[in-house]
């Protein structure tokens, strides 16, 4: 974790899960529940199957771990780890239990923009004006609309955070590789506050900041959405836990 000058600190990454008592990995293209997982693997797979061209028809359905496909249940746990694809399809509720099973919580909206501003008080982790590129966000591609043909569709398809660009360039990458997005505190940074996944904030109301890859937002550590309740998910939230030194 990195130490904020605020007096908390927060992952150096957003969050992948883990099962608690046999610490494997969670697939992190599924809501971490056994029946979510089992349900939409099987129902993505059939509509794969039904789709007659396109996109929706050629990109396969990633398969979760075989392990989690016949555990009855799953005690997921956030952990932070560089270079690994981040947990999306996280609730508000689901992101929060997660952090308190590895000793931590999720970040309350103040400690979450005051880490996100770094040590110089920035309106993003690189500086005071938007710089296309230096976060993975606003990207022109939208992996539901190559996918499903509408932006506002398929919002649970477990294929939506492998899609890439017509260069291989993928949509979501893994933490800690978009080094120009980094928030300094001291010799240490917290990487893509901005961007690559929406993180959840401790808001029972439903709140969650700073924009996923292909969010059309300019407002850097100011990007917030506060329409949806605490139990949503969809593939572009994730989170980050905090905790007392």
């Amino acid at each position: 974790m990195v130490a904020v000058a605020a007096g908390f600190c927060i992952d150096r990454f957003e969050l992948t899960l883990v099962d608690a008592p046999s610490g494997q990995a969670l697939s992190p293209y599924y809501h971490p529940t056994a029946e979510a997982t089992r349900r939409e693997y099987q129902h993505w797979q059939r509509a794969r199957h039904d789709a007659k061209s396109g996109p929706g028809c050629l990109l396969p359905v990633p398969a979760p771990p075989e392990w989690s496909l016949a555990a009855p249940h799953f005690e997921p746990m956030a952990v932070c780890a560089r270079d690994a694809i981040p947990n999306g399809y996280l609730s508000g509720e689901a992101a929060a239990r997660a952090c308190a099973r590895g000793g931590k919580r999720l970040c309350t909206a103040e400690e979450w923009v005051v880490a996100c501003r770094g040590e110089k008080r920035r309106k993003f982790p690189y500086g005071e004006l938007y710089e296309e590129g230096r976060c993975n966000v606003f990207r022109a591609t939208h992996p539901a609309r190559l996918l499903h043909g509408n932006a506002s569709a398929g919002h649970l398809d477990p294929r939506l955070n492998q899609v890439q660009e017509e260069d291989g360039t993928p949509l979501l990458r893994p933490t800690g590789t978009t080094p120009s997005c980094k928030s300094e505190w001291g010799d240490d940074a917290v990487y893509d506050m901005v961007g690559n996944l929406d993180e959840w904030v401790s808001d029972l109301e439903g709140t969650f900041v700073g924009g996923f890859y292909s969010r059309s937002t300019r407002e850097g550590c100011d990007a917030r959405v506060e329409v949806h309740s605490y139990d949503y998910y969809d593939y572009s939230l994730g989170a980050r836990c905090c905790r007392l030194p």
